[in-house]
């Protein structure tokens, strides 16, 4: 796998896709003590289950957190407020 090659490997964790799952599970466990990864998600840790089978999920989150640096913001996002501002875009109505 090449990209476990890469002296650091970003990703995110928008899993939409039939095999993205895997791919991403694949990704993390070929880098595992070997590469740095980048992770990018809207989920906590602990949601992954909720965007892939429960035993990727765990697997990938086990592998990820070993020796992990983990960087949690708040906060609105710069380029929602940006958008709903200045360009006319109007968010979601919640359900219900």
């Amino acid at each position: 796998m090449r990209i476990a090659k890469a002296d650091l490997a970003p990703t995110d964790a928008n899993l939409q896709e039939k095999y993205a799952a895997e791919a991403f599970y694949r990704v993390i466990d070929a880098a595992y003590e070997r590469r740095s990864v980048i992770v990018t998600s809207n989920l906590h840790p602990s949601g992954f289950d909720s965007i892939m089978p429960k035993t990727l999920a765990t697997a990938a989150v086990d592998r990820l957190l070993h020796h992990a640096h983990i960087v949690l913001t708040e906060g609105s996002s710069p380029r929602l407020t940006q958008a709903t501002s200045s360009q006319g875009v109007v968010p979601l109505a919640p359900a219900g």
